[in-house]
């Protein structure tokens, strides 16, 4: 092989081993600037906790301001709607909820599909809802609220986080397998409806876990029933709605997505520091205080959770008869 050969080979080779190197480079070196957190419902209720705990963990460990930005209104769908429309860049996180598996149903116009518009990133965990009513609520049980709510047909108002919520489904889940006569009042997030909850202008609330637990700890609302099919550990004092309603269940999960098209890199590096965060003890313990079971896996293993409980809801939806114009 002559001398100029020689010098092309090695020169080609070394040119090959300089792009492989940039490319691992490019994935090791996301994020290189602060990434927005979309969370589509105000501060205060689950969504937030969650986004704000895990958003810091991000923050301390990846090098970049992880950013929660609040966008509540329509149900979920203003700061989903966002989300969608954001630059597929992987510098816009969505924090996936419930009301993105009811809504495809529940809603009659959509301006996204949210399957195929948002890419699943990572879960985050799965949480139990809790059935809490106001103070000035007598029942004490969920028989005597049953029986409450029957004696009492204009009486009870059923809060929600919104329109197409796990919080509004829970409720009319519960109104379909008891004949609860209770009116739906939507509010754009958890937040709000636990200020009126404490106030004793609504009734009864069906919150994931984590927004309501530390006012039920207090004694500001009180707890009747978890919604999950076993006693959650966390209030193990607390029965389960199922212990009265026989084949009741209801819970929440909650995760990461991205806008469809974001780069493979940028969701592998999420979705890593997500499960690496998982496994870890004073993260799970933190977790755990709030009611939540931690969702480990690929971004394709919760990808199937929402297509599960996209079908799942669509059946609810029906049975009730809800319907969001």
């Amino acid at each position: 092989m002559s001398r100029l050969v020689r010098c092309i080979a090695t020169a080609s080779f070394a040119a090959l081993i300089a792009v492989m190197g940039m490319g691992t480079a490019t994935a090791q070196s996301y994020p290189t600037r602060p990434v927005k957190w979309i969370v589509p419902y105000p501060p205060g209720g689950t969504t937030d906790v969650l986004a704000r705990i895990v958003a810091q963990w991000f923050t301390d460990k990846l090098g970049q301001q992880f950013i929660v930005e609040n966008k509540p209104g329509a149900g979920n769908n203003i700061g989903t709607e966002a989300a969608v429309n954001a630059a597929p860049d992987g510098y816009t996180m969505l924090l996936v909820n419930p009301a993105h598996g009811i809504n495809a149903s529940l809603y009659k116009k959509l301006n996204f599909n949210f399957i195929r518009d948002i890419a699943p990133v990572a879960g985050i965990v799965r949480t139990p809802n809790v059935m809490v009513v106001a103070n000035n609520v007598p029942a004490k049980s969920v028989a005597e609220f049953i029986a409450y709510c029957k004696a009492n047909p204009t009486k009870v108002n059923m809060a929600s986080s919104g329109s197409g919520t796990s919080t509004h489904l829970s409720g009319e889940l519960f109104k379909s397998m008891t004949g609860c006569p209770m009116v739906h009042v939507p509010y754009k997030g958890a937040g709000p409806v636990l200020n009126d909850l404490i106030a004793g202008q609504v009734q009864v609330f069906f919150d994931n876990l984590p927004s309501s637990a530390a006012h039920i700890k207090v004694g500001t609302i009180r707890a009747l029933g978890m919604t999950s099919a076993a006693r959650e550990p966390s209030f193990p004092d607390v029965p389960t709605i199922a212990e009265t309603v026989s084949g009741y269940e209801a819970t929440a999960w909650f995760g990461i997505g991205m806008p469809r098209g974001a780069p493979r890199e940028a969701i592998d590096r999420i979705n890593a520091e997500m499960n690496r965060a998982l496994a870890d003890p004073k993260m799970r313990e933190r977790l755990a205080a709030l009611g939540g079971v931690p969702i480990n896996g690929t971004p394709e293993d919760f990808g199937k959770i929402i297509v599960a409980e996209t079908e799942k809801w669509a059946k609810v939806v029906a049975a009730s008869g809800a319907t969001v114009d």
